[in-house]
C-alpha cells in the first residue's frame, strides 16, 4: 500500500486559527480537515472523488457508528 505523501505548509497563523476552529466543529485534526477540504475541492472541480485510503479516520464517522 503506498504510503501518505509528507508537505511542508506555510500558514498564516490567522489562518491556521481559523482551520483549527473549524477542524473542532467537524472533530477532526487539523491535518485531517486540511486534506477533506483538498478532497472535496477535487471532487468539485473533476466530478468524482478520491476513495480515502485505509489509514484515513474520520472521528465523526467513528463516533456515529457507535
Amino acid at each position: 500500500m503506498p504510503s501518505k505523501k509528507s508537505i511542508l505548509l506555510r500558514i498564516s497563523p490567522e489562518l491556521w486559527e481559523q482551520l483549527s476552529r473549524w477542524a473542532g466543529d467537524e472533530l477532526r485534526s487539523v491535518n485531517g480537515q486540511i486534506e477533506y477540504i483538498l478532497r472535496e475541492a477535487v471532487r468539485k472541480r473533476t466530478g468524482r472523488g478520491i476513495p480515502p485510503t485505509s489509514d484515513d479516520t474520520d472521528s465523526r464517522e467513528a463516533s456515529s457508528a457507535s
